[in-house]
């Protein structure tokens, strides 16, 4: 019997429409008349699900009882009996009620599936089994009910059903997906804007793998090799040469033309680690396409076309990117070069640019064999083996009257030889075929002890040896060499890999990297030295020593500490001849000059990388370089990352001042005009004035008063949040202590309180929390209409516990929402009331001195909605979203 078929329909969250896409199909199958059932669909009380129900048959349900509760599930063998052509299964992910056939609903499925009966069901992205943590991440919420991976991916057709946030909220808010009660606490936990638009990223990332996965498996199973242009991928061809960054910066702009392209640099490397590649240069093209949004690929190839055309079919790619061969005219006679061959091989599936550049024909160095470094005390017992053991066998052969015989003989030198190599290379190993060859024509072959041989055989047994010996020794002076460097190539690769990917994040300071150098060439002492010009002194940018450094130009030692340096903040600067940062035991003396030092490493013009401690062998240099290259980015980083500090200081600053002009020349004269109208009329004496004006005149006094406590409050806060002076005492407490006393200043009827009792306790400065939900609450009630209250809502949501302050005034468009953040700003920049712009800024800056944030969201339905998170306190239990069930089921 064949077996099923299975489509699923794929959501991202609860209501995007999966069970109505469902049984739209089941009502186009049921008009083409298919034969089709329902087996379990789940309306939840949703009018328009439950009306798509009518007019398709229903497998009446199987009910079953657990713990005094009566319950329905779909009733397997029922469906078995009926045997339709297609049956709908809703919540694949569903969890059976213990006492049911099989424990998971997609189980049920697989038995309808073996029963050669189609199924279409439907499940969301966060029930799937390997993407748990990150859910859990995400929302808060760990997903009890999941499906394996696998059960989703053997599904013969996956489609996805796709939402908007903003649309799926709305559809919250009108109440089509949950009861009313259930609203307000999905918006405010599971279904906020964030959440929404990760889970739709996972939705959509995991589908268009499963896509690729569909295509490549079409493209394999029809042995289909030509490229399928479904959408461009290209390819750029690096040799590490500088002509690289033209490459990659010209197919960066292929791809800009097109929406989905992708650029894939690669380089391919010989399997024997030879290369005249600059480690340097391709550390920087490394950086470059990652820059640009592009991948960088390292491949090993014996025929650098081929493997280049192999990679390029491999990931699909549509236009291969090369450079003009730099290669000089006399060069071709060894070939037309790669450009050609990859051009002529290609095919017409495969488009080949070649561009342009300033190296064209001006040559290209020729690879160099590096040897491998022995070691003097193995090179010393190959010596002895290869010489003084066919000497000692000699001695030891002789002193038997009845020998092994020529053919043992000529074993027992050959082992000698095949030792000496192993040892010491290929040089004692030929040695010592030499003197066993004289050894064995002088003592063991007639005539014994003269040089000539009687018998052709036992001469033709002698060259064989001598033949013998010196290829051996070759092969396995080159093994020994082979594995040296392959040895020496891994520790290489993790380096510049561990390198690369430290300073690539950020992750490494200056004296960090020289502290690094230093180690891994075990110097005693690394210095990276500048000068503004030619003919300008070196100064010291940045070092690391295991001994102290050299006295300072006025005779006093540098600064010294034990331990590797740590990083400054800011521009690195010295005088000349100290250390701008050391980090030194006693004794150490630190390069000042690139001519006092053992090693030095220049890096462009006017940097250099220094190194005392012992002179390093040429094959060091190649990853010093990348080590020097590196210091430098790191520098040019660590300095500009001090410029834009201080650039942003001194603006923040000139903007703070000006801003606080306005206010104080605005904003707080309008208080004191008022204040001083209502004390020159109550000091008049040509008025007589009745109690009530009096009363009033006392009244605008003291509103005035009070105006100006709270704009000259804002403003002190404002201050010390700038300077840094906020010095949170953290305690914990409940909220419903803090919130109802921060509406203290809003008039009565204009704020709706909804902070539940069983919330845990969190972890803040009372203080500071009061005023900054006051700050909120009274911008919520400025711009909220009248006869709207403001709601002021608490809930918790795993370590977080979340109040939010939601109004239905005009809301704030999405680019505007963080700079209703920003010191002195209103939106629109229109007065209203007696605030200067402050309040959401003192909020947000007390909120995060204690741990928290302050975000902003659009209110479904119209208005804006803070969202003041706040951390739970140490030890106590996460509190667990009271969602509704359909959520995690």
């Amino acid at each position: 019997m064949a077996r099923g078929k299975l489509r699923i329909y794929l959501g991202a969250a609860p209501g995007v429409g999966k069970t109505y896409a469902m049984l739209s199909e089941g009502h186009r199958r049921v008009e083409r008349g298919t034969d089709l059932v329902v087996g379990f669909v789940e309306d939840h009380g949703r009018p328009r699900t439950e009306v798509m129900l009518h007019g398709l048959e229903a497998v009446p349900r199987r009910e079953l009882t657990y713990r005094d509760a009566t319950f329905t599930e779909m009733d397997v063998d029922a469906v078995l009996a009926r045997r339709p052509a297609v049956a709908l299964v809703d919540e694949l992910a569903h969890t059976n009620v213990p006492g049911s056939r099989n424990a998971k609903r997609w189980q049920d499925v697989e038995e309808l599936l073996r029963a050669g009966i189609d199924v279409i069901s439907a499940v969301n992205i966060q029930h799937l089994e390997s993407l748990g943590d990150v859910v859990e991440s995400i929302t808060g919420v760990r997903q009890r009910e999941t499906v394996p991976d696998e059960v989703v991916r053997r599904a013969d057709q996956i489609e996805l059903v796709d939402m908007s946030p903003q649309a799926l909220r709305r559809r919250m808010a009108h109440g089509n997906i949950y009861a009313p009660d259930k609203v307000n606490a999905a918006l405010s936990n599971y279904f906020r804007p964030g959440n929404l638009t990760a889970l739709r990223e996972l939705a959509l990332l995991w589908t268009a793998d499963r896509v690729d996965e569909y295509l490549q498996q079409y493209r394999s199973e029809h042995r289909i090799r030509s490229t399928w242009q479904a959408r461009e991928r290209i390819v750029v061809g690096l040799t590490g040469g500088p002509e690289g960054r033209t490459l990659i910066r010209r197919a960066s702009r292929m791809a800009a033309k097109g929406s989905g392209s992708e650029v894939l640099a690669v380089y391919i490397a010989r399997s024997d680690g030879l290369t005249s590649a600059s480690p340097k240069e391709l550390a920087v093209q490394r950086t470059l396409v990652e820059d640009l949004g592009g991948t960088f690929h390292h491949v090993i190839g014996e025929d650098v076309p081929s493997a280049l055309l192999e990679f390029a079919r491999g990931v699909n790619a549509t236009q291969i990117v090369l450079g003009s061969s730099r290669r000089k005219t006399w060069q071709y006679v060894f070939g037309p070069g790669v450009g050609a061959t990859v051009a002529r091989e290609s095919g017409p599936d495969l488009d080949v640019h070649i561009v342009t550049h300033s190296e064209v024909a001006k040559g290209r160095g020729l690879p160099l064999a590096r040897g491998a470094r022995l070691g003097r005390s193995r090179i010393l017992a190959g010596w002895l083996t290869g010489v003084g053991g066919p000497a000692l066998l000699t001695l030891l052969l002789t002193a038997l009257h009845d020998g092994p015989g020529l053919a043992n003989d000529v074993l027992l030198f050959l082992f000698l030889t095949v030792l000496a190599a192993l040892l010491g290379g290929l040089l004692p190993a030929l040695a010592s075929a030499a003197v066993g060859s004289m050894l064995l024509n002088f003592y063991f072959t007639p005539p014994k002890h003269t040089l000539t041989v009687q018998d052709p055989k036992n001469l033709v047994a002698i060259v064989i040896f001598f033949a013998v010996a010196v290829a051996v020794a070759s092969v396995v002076d080159l093994a020994a060499r082979r594995t040296h460097q392959a040895a020496r190539l891994r520790a290489e690769s993790e380096i510049l890999s561990y390198l690369a990917g430290s300073v690539l994040r950020g992750e490494t300071s200056l004296e960090a990297l020289l502290e690094r150098v230093r180690e891994t060439f075990g110097m005693e002492s690394v210095a990276l030295l500048e000068r503004e010009s030619d003919t300008a002194p070196w100064t010291c940018a940045g070092s690391a020593a295991a001994t102290p450094a050299a006295p300072t130009a006025d005779g006093e030692p540098a600064a010294t500490r034990e331990g590797p340096a740590t990083s400054q903040e800011g521009p690195a600067t010295s005088q000349e001849g100290a250390p701008a940062a050391s980090a030194a035991a006693p004794g150490a003396r630190v390069p000042l000059r690139p001519e006092d030092a053992d090693v030095d490493m220049p890096v462009g013009d006017h940097l250099a990388l220094a190194l005392n401690g012992r002179v390093l062998p040429a094959e060091d240099r190649r990853v010093l370089a990348a080590f020097a290259a590196q210091a430098a980015v790191v520098l040019d980083r660590q300095r500009l990352m001090g410029e834009a500090e201080q650039a942003r200081e001194l603006a923040e600053g000139n903007r703070i001042r000006t801003a606080l002009l306005a206010a104080v020349s605005h904003d707080l004269r309008t208080p004191l005009a008022g204040i001083k109208a209502a004390v020159t009329s109550l000091r008049s004496d040509d008025v007589a004035w009745s109690d009530e004006d009096e009363a009033e005149l006392l009244a605008g006094i003291e509103d005035g008063a009070d105006r100006l406590d709270h704009l000259v409050g804002n403003l002190l806060d404002m201050s010390r949040l700038q300077t840094g002076t906020v010095t949170p005492l953290i305690r914990e407490i409940d909220l419903d202590e803090v919130v109802p006393m921060a509406l203290g200043g809003v008039p009565e009827g204009s704020v709706t309180l909804d902070v539940p009792e069983e919330l845990p306790m969190v972890a803040v400065d009372p203080g500071l929390l009061e005023r900054s939900v006051a700050n909120i609450v009274e911008n919520a009630v400025k711009y909220s209409p009248p006869g709207q209250p403001v709601l002021v809502a608490a809930s918790a949501l795993g370590t977080r516990v979340e109040v939010r302050v939601a109004d239905r005034g005009p809301g704030v468009p999405d680019s505007a929402k963080d700079r209703i953040f920003e010191p002195f700003q209103r939106y629109g920049d229109v007065p209203r009331g007696a605030g200067v712009g402050l309040g959401l800024a003192v909020a947000r800056g007390f909120a995060e001195a204690m741990g928290g944030t302050l975000t902003a969201e659009d209110t479904p339905g119209g208005g804006m909605t803070m969202v003041l998170t706040l951390s739970t306190a140490a030890g106590r239990p996460p509190a667990v979203p009271d969602l509704p069930a359909q959520v995690t089921s």
